[in-house]
């Protein structure tokens, strides 16, 4: 069951704020945060897709080979959905592949891949498919319901299988109410680690993983790297990534070895709030009138491959989802320690997984390759010969937005295999 949400009309779609630079700037966009901004912000960033439509224009071109729509899943608790986007093919092949379905990372929301979205769009219309990306539980627009976890602090496994299921268990009601039997999912950073676990729990709905810079995967800092022996035998991609070898695996560790020495009495505070149950958001939302200034800084330093508008508008999404009440964020400490390493890592879990797997990580990420390689060689062990890594030139760890381009002929190669 779904429902789509009108705005009041189309001069309800105000254009973006600017970057607040002021107090009062940054007091004025603090005012006007609110599930009705959200929603506008969001609208904002899928009306670029021209295939787009919207409750207040709802009627699609009769010759387009894709409609996309945003649409709240409602799932059988009181006042829990989910936030999607729908994008499907105007004529439906019976022997379609299955469709792809997008999720986001931590604290973030679909809005962010609205860079892939047209890429994505063409291969559901050639293919006679669907595309969906989903609000994980508790973050972007989906429902801020409360986030608890009844485990103690000292019971692990059981503190992290209640963090999960709060996720998995939301996705797969999303999954039966649409419809879908069968997915390849497409995750990014915790939204990666959330697929995995998916995965390990219903295989049978999960046709291939991409995991773009994946959290959760290695055991720690200091685990042995793995065969040299295995990253050779890659070689490079014609999509504009490239598969992983030694030394450009052994040159983003370097890399992020040196970051890791510049840590500052703020990144040891920040690690204590973290062991408490904080979140980084939730020092955003303490701040009140300077929330919207500090998520100003955040994306004007981080999404410089942006153009102008495209950044103001990415900011303001940023803002309304950052700035909306607390929830699904607090798994954070529950599931990653600090350092984003997972307290039940997936290196030591993937090799139950059969279907084609593919590890993808940004040229200058903070996650760390390693463990996409151990996972590699862990399901080589267990028969998986279908996992492979990547390395995508000029990006980060919002790969697929820092080289869009470069992610979406690698999706693309991906989703056509």
């Amino acid at each position: 069951m779904s429902e789509t949400l009108p705005l009041d009309g189309p001069s309800a779609l105000p254009p973006a704020r600017d970057i607040p630079s002021t107090f009062m700037a940054s007091f004025r966009s603090w005012w006007a945060v609110g599930e009705k901004g959200a929603a506008a912000s969001e609208e904002r960033l899928l009306r670029r897709l021209p295939f787009f439509r919207s409750a207040t224009s709802p009627h699609s071109s009769p010759d387009s080979p894709v409609v996309a729509h945003s649409e709240r899943v409602l799932l059988s608790k009181p006042k829990h959905y989910l936030n999607s986007l729908a994008i499907k093919s105007t004529t439906p092949s019976p022997d379609a592949p299955p469709p792809a379905v997008l999720l986001h990372g931590y604290g973030a929301g679909l809005g962010f891949f609205f860079l892939n979205f047209p890429a994505l769009a063409q291969w559901a219309g050639m293919r006679g498919t669907s595309v969906y990306a989903v609000d994980w539980l508790g973050m972007g627009r989906s429902a801020r319901v409360p986030f608890r976890v009844r485990a103690k602090r000292d019971h692990i496994s059981e503190r992290v299988d209640e963090a999960e299921s709060f996720f998995v268990e939301s996705l797969e009601e999303w999954r039966e109410r649409t419809g879908l039997e069968k997915m390849t999912l497409i995750g990014h950073s915790l939204g990666a680690y959330f697929s995995t676990v998916y995965a390990l729990k219903y295989p049978q709905r999960v046709h291939k993983l991409v995991l773009l810079s994946p959290a959760g995967v290695p055991r720690g800092p200091d685990t042995t790297l793995p065969s040299r022996e295995m990253l050779d035998r890659q070689v490079t991609g014609e999509d504009g990534a490239v598969a992983a070898d030694s030394s450009r695996v052994a040159a983003l560790e370097e890399e992020q070895r040196v970051e890791k020495k510049k840590e500052t009495f703020g990144r040891k505070l920040f690690t204590h709030l973290w062991e408490e149950g904080w979140s980084p958001f939730q020092l955003v939302r303490s701040s009140l009138f300077w929330g919207p200034m500090l998520v100003g800084k955040y994306s004007s330093r981080r999404f410089g491959a942006l153009n102008e508008d495209e950044t103001r508008d990415m900011h303001d999404y940023i803002m309304n989802i950052t700035l909306a009440k607390g929830s699904g964020e607090y798994c954070i400490s529950h599931i990653l320690a600090p350092g984003a390493y997972a307290r039940m890592p997936l290196v030591d879990r993937v090799s139950a997984l059969k279907m084609p797997i593919s590890f993808v990580y940004g040229e200058h990420d903070w996650m760390d390759p390693s463990g996409g390689v151990s996972s590699i060689d862990n399901l080589k062990a267990a028969g998986n010969e279908k996992a492979r890594m990547y390395i995508v030139p000029r990006a980060g760890h919002h790969v697929y937005l820092d080289n869009a381009k470069a992610v979406n002929k690698l999706l693309l190669k991906e989703l056509n295999e």
